[in-house]
């Protein structure tokens, strides 16, 4: 399996449907990325990733990466700064309880989409959309570089 086609175009199309519908009622950036493997803790990468593809380069440091690695079925959802202060302690546990019992019943497309609306839905009320909120950062998913199937 290979990240980048572990999804059909039908299924990356839903997902991303669903970050644009997320982000349409927040400031708050959300992004998807999904790698076949990781061979390091899923946290560390996560927040390696957040890193390096910008996502603590917004105005308000309100994104939000939700990141797959399908040979180890992990997964893992960072917040940056600006979230992680205004939230409390716990705040993504719901979402990733949602989408693990979602992932176990085989429906990822359900869990990533559903997991991303939520995730929108948790970001509007601490940062709401403004009249003149832009996008910063790309609504599609990102797969991992590095691809050599498994």
């Amino acid at each position: 399996m290979k990240a980048s086609t572990f999804f059909t175009p039908e299924q990356q199309e839903v997902i991303v449907r669903s970050i644009r519908e997320a982000e349409h009622a927040t400031s708050g950036e959300i992004r998807v990325h999904i790698e076949t493997s990781c061979k390091v803790d899923v946290l560390d990468e996560a927040a390696w990733l957040f890193r390096k593809v910008g996502m603590h380069k917004t105005a308000d440091r309100n994104g939000v990466l939700i990141y797959l690695a399908l040979k180890e079925r992990n997964f893992a959802i960072i917040g940056d700064s600006g979230i992680n202060s205004a939230v409390p302690p716990g705040f993504w546990d719901g979402i990733r309880d949602h989408m693990q019992e979602r992932f176990s019943q085989g429906l990822f497309t359900e869990g990533l989409s559903e997991g991303v609306l939520m995730a929108g839905e948790k970001l509007k009320e601490h940062f709401p959309r403004s009249k003149d909120d832009v996008n910063e950062l790309p609504d599609s998913i990102s797969f991992d570089t590095n691809e050599t199937g498994v």
